[in-house]
C-alpha cells in the first residue's frame, strides 16, 4: 500500500513534451530517497488543462504542478515528498484558482470549475494501463448489472429515456439506432466504435482512449448485448499509436479477467472486439466509407438507404457509434437515465466534450453540460484570448462547421442552438480566433482542407470544393471580383443540396458562415486589394517610415533575402518591394515602429 501517488499525465500533448522521461527521473529519485516502496508514480491520461502541461498531481496532497520538466521530478521528490514541502514555483498560478483557495484538487481550479466530467471522468486519474484501477472507479459494473439483471430491449429502453445523442456530429439518437440494429432478423450482426477522428485541431475520442480505454471497451459491450452481437470493431486513425498501445492493453486485460469472450459474467453472452487500423482519411469518419475500409476496401461513401444498421459491415446490421457516446453508456446504465438526462437541455442532454483551442488561454479538452453558453466556455474557463486581443469568431465543427462571433457568445450550446445560429456541434472541436485572424484564409485553410480529403466520388465534393478553393485563393491573392461573391455562395449551396456524403454536403459551411458575418473582408481583399488581419502575404506591402527610423540596422540583419538597405547612423533604410518576401523579419526586429505593413 503506498501512501502517496504521483500522476504524471502520459497523454500525446506531455508526451511530446518529455512527459515520459519525468516519470523516469521521478522513478529513479524515489530509489535515491529511499521512497519507491513508499510513494507510486501513476502514468494517466489527459488531465484536460492541456496549456499547463505537462502536469504532475501529487495525492492524498492535492497539488497540482504545471509546466513540469523532466529536471523538475528530483526537485519535487527532494521538497514535497521527502521534506513536505510544496515546490511554489512549479504550482499552478493565483489566476488558475478559485478566489480564496489554497488546496488545490480538481474542482479548485477555475479551469474546471463549470465542467462535469462523466466521459472525462477516469482520465488523469487512473493508469489507463491498469485495468484494476478502472475496475476501482465502479469500471465494468454497469456491464455486470446489464447482463444479470437486465435484458436487451431494457437496455435500450433506457438509452432511450436517457436521451443520449450520437457524439460523432449527427447528434441521432442512441437507443434509437440500437433499436434498428436489434430489430433486423439474422443471428450475425456487429457493433463498430468509430475512432477515426480527422477534424483539425481535434483530439477528444483519443484523449478518452489513452485515458480511459475501458471505458470504450464495457461501452461496447453494452451496445453488444443490446443489439445481439457478438463481435464488435474499433477503427482508430494509425496516427494515434499511445491510443492504440492502450486500447490493446485493455483489451487484453479485459479477455484475461474473463470481461470479454465467452460466456461473460456467466450469462452466456459471449463478445470479442478486434481493433482496425485506419490510414488517416478524413472521410473514413463517415460511416459507410468506414465500413468499406474495414471490409479492406477503398474508403469511399455509399448512398443511404440502406443504412448500416440494416447492412454494414459484411452486408450485416451494424451499429457505430463514436468514442464519447460510447464512454457515457457505462454510467448511464449504472447511474439510470434519469440521473443523465437532468443534465443538459430539453433536447440535447447530458454533456458535450470540446477540444478547446487557437487564439485561447486555457487551451485543452473541455466537457460541460449541454446548455453551457459559448461566453462561459471561451471568457469562464478558456480564459479568453491572450495578449489582451479581441475575440473575433470561434469555428465549432470544424472544416463542416461554421464560426460564431461576438453576437453568438451568448447562445446555449446545443444541438439545435448551434445549427440555427449558422454552425453545428460536429465532434467537437472548438478553434477561438482574434482579431489577427483572416476570415477569408481561415475559409480557405478548410476548403483545402476538405479538397485534400475528398474521395473523389461524386462530381459535386470531386469538383466542386476545388472550384471554391480556387475562388478563395484568387480572392486572398487580390485577384478576385465582387461577382465572383455571388458565384462562390451559388456553388456552396449547389454542393451541399448534391453531394453524396456528409463531408461533401458540410464542406461549404465555413464559406458561408464567414460571408455572412466577414463579408466586408471579403470586399477588402477584392475591392481595397488588402487584407485587414494582414495575414494574405499577396496583398501586403512592408515600409519604413524615415522619420521613425533610428537607423541601427537591426531590420537590415533580419532580412533573409536582403531587401533592405541603408547606412547605420546616417541613412534611414529602406525595403525593396521587388525583393520582399512579406515573412514580417523586419516589423519583428524593430523596436521603434518604424517598420509599416499595410
Amino acid at each position: 500500500m503506498y501512501r502517496m501517488n504521483i500522476l504524471t499525465c502520459a497523454g500525446t500533448g506531455c508526451s511530446a513534451s518529455n512527459s515520459a522521461q519525468i516519470v523516469e527521473n521521478f522513478e529513479e529519485a524515489l530509489k535515491k530517497y529511499g521512497l519507491e516502496n513508499e510513494v507510486k508514480v501513476v502514468k494517466t491520461g489527459c488531465f484536460g488543462l492541456c496549456q499547463k502541461g505537462p502536469i504532475v498531481a501529487v495525492y492524498p496532497d492535492k497539488i497540482f504542478y504545471s509546466h513540469v520538466k523532466p529536471e523538475d521530478a528530483e526537485r519535487i521528490v527532494a521538497e514535497h515528498i521527502y521534506k513536505g514541502r510544496v515546490v511554489k514555483d512549479l504550482e499552478l498560478s493565483d489566476e488558475d484558482l478559485k478566489t480564496g483557495e489554497k488546496i488545490v484538487d480538481i474542482d479548485k481550479i477555475k479551469f474546471y470549475e463549470k465542467q462535469q466530467r462523466i466521459a472525462l471522468r477516469n482520465c488523469g486519474k487512473i493508469n489507463p494501463e491498469d485495468i484494476s484501477e478502472y475496475i476501482a472507479m465502479d469500471g465494468y459494473s454497469a456491464l455486470g448489472k446489464v447482463l444479470t439483471e437486465m435484458t436487451p430491449q431494457e437496455v435500450i429502453d433506457e438509452m432511450k429515456k436517457s436521451g443520449l445523442r450520437g457524439r460523432g456530429g449527427a447528434g441521432f439518437p442512441t437507443g434509437v439506432k440500437w433499436q434498428f440494429e436489434k430489430d433486423q432478423p439474422g443471428d450475425e450482426k456487429y457493433v463498430i466504435c468509430n475512432a477515426d477522428e480527422g477534424d483539425p485541431g481535434a483530439f477528444m475520442d483519443r484523449s478518452i482512449l489513452e485515458g480511459d480505454p475501458n471505458a470504450i471497451i464495457e461501452g461496447m459491450a453494452i451496445m453488444a448485448y443490446a443489439v445481439g452481437a457478438h463481435l464488435g470493431y474499433i477503427y482508430i486513425r494509425a496516427e494515434y499509436p499511445i491510443a492504440v498501445h492502450r486500447l490493446k492493453v485493455a483489451i487484453k486485460q479485459a479477455k484475461e479477467l474473463g470481461l470479454l469472450g465467452k460466456n461473460i459474467f456467466g450469462s452466456g453472452f459471449d463478445f470479442d472486439i478486434e481493433i482496425r487500423l485506419g490510414a488517416g482519411a478524413f472521410v473514413c469518419g463517415e460511416e459507410t466509407a468506414l465500413i468499406a475500409s474495414i471490409e479492406g476496401k477503398r474508403g469511399m461513401p455509399n448512398p443511404k438507404p440502406p443504412f448500416p444498421a440494416v447492412s454494414g459491415v459484411w452486408g450485416k446490421p451494424t451499429s457505430i457509434n463514436n468514442v464519447e457516446t460510447l464512454a457515457n453508456v457505462p454510467q448511464i446504465l449504472l447511474n439510470g437515465a434519469e440521473w443523465y438526462s437532468s443534465i443538459g437541455t430539453e433536447k440535447s442532454k447530458g454533456t458535450k466534450v470540446f477540444a478547446l483551442g487557437g487564439k485561447i488561454k486555457n487551451t485543452g479538452l473541455v466537457e460541460i453540460p449541454m446548455g453551457t453558453t459559448l461566453r462561459e466556455i471561451i471568457y469562464e474557463i478558456g480564459g479568453g484570448c491572450p495578449n489582451n486581443k479581441s475575440f473575433k469568431a470561434v469555428q465549432t465543427g470544424g472544416p463542416s462547421g461554421g464560426c460564431l462571433t461576438e453576437r453568438e457568445l451568448d447562445t446555449p450550446i446545443d444541438y439545435d442552438t448551434l445549427i440555427a445560429a449558422g454552425s453545428m456541434m460536429g465532434s467537437g472541436g472548438m478553434i477561438v480566433l482574434d482579431e489577427d485572424n483572416c476570415m477569408v484564409d481561415v475559409a480557405r485553410f478548410y476548403m483545402e482542407f476538405i479538397v485534400d480529403e475528398s474521395c473523389g466520388k461524386c462530381t459535386p465534393c470531386r469538383v466542386g470544393t476545388k472550384r471554391l478553393l480556387e475562388m478563395l485563393t484568387k480572392i486572398t491573392k487580390g485577384e478576385g471580383t465582387l461577382e465572383m461573391l455571388d458565384e462562390m455562395e451559388q456553388l456552396c449551396y449547389e454542393i451541399k443540396d448534391t453531394a453524396l456524403c456528409g463531408l461533401g454536403q458540410t464542406a461549404a459551411n465555413p464559406i458561408l458562415s464567414t460571408l455572412h458575418h466577414f463579408r466586408d473582408e471579403y470586399v477588402a481583399h477584392i475591392v481595397d486589394k488588402k487584407c485587414p488581419a494582414g495575414v494574405c502575404k499577396d496583398l501586403l506591402t512592408y515600409k519604413i517610415d524615415p522619420d521613425k527610423c533610428r537607423k541601427c540596422s537591426m531590420c537590415a540583419r533580419q532580412c533573409p533575402v536582403g531587401a533592405i538597405t541603408g547606412v547605420p547612423g546616417k541613412e534611414p533604410y529602406v525595403i525593396d518591394e521587388s525583393k520582399c518576401i512579406k515573412c514580417g523579419s523586419c516589423m519583428n526586429a524593430c523596436r521603434f515602429g518604424a517598420v509599416i505593413r499595410g
